[in-house]
């Protein structure tokens, strides 16, 4: 049984919808150095499979116009993949703006009331050293 209080951040996860979670993993994939590697590798290994290998039966010859259209649509769809999360981060940060904004009023609150706590305790000790000097 887990006694930790759920923190904003795991409810926010929990509420995500389908398309936003797979904005942030697309994201987060095409954000890593296994993607870049990846691509680097089907880059060249097009080049080499159209140049080298089957000249006589390539599919897409040098200058890959094929290839130039698959990589036109995938910085579309990465541009607009990339707008999405980032609209998503920006409505995350600020929702956890307000979440700050609204503990810090509530701290602001709770330590007003202490300082009238503690000024209250030190008017009747002065009150009390008063009276025991009298």
């Amino acid at each position: 049984m887990n006694n930790h209080p759920r923190t904003w951040h795991a409810k926010h996860k929990e509420s995500l919808t389908k398309g936003e979670r797979a904005a942030d993993r697309l994201r987060n994939s095409m954000g890593s150095w296994r993607f870049v590697s990846g691509f680097i590798a089907f880059m060249v290994l097009w080049a080499v499979a159209n140049s080298v290998v089957l000249t006589a039966r390539a599919w897409d010859p040098y200058p890959y116009i094929l290839l130039n259209l698959f990589l036109s649509m995938l910085a579309g769809l990465q541009g607009a993949i990339l707008l999405i999360a980032a609209k998503r981060q920006d409505a995350i940060a600020a929702v956890m703006a307000q979440h700050d904004y609204e503990t810090n009023t509530a701290a602001k609150a709770e330590i007003e009331q202490l300082m009238t706590i503690n000024a209250e305790q030190l008017r009747i000790l002065r009150e009390l050293q008063n009276a025991g000097t009298r």
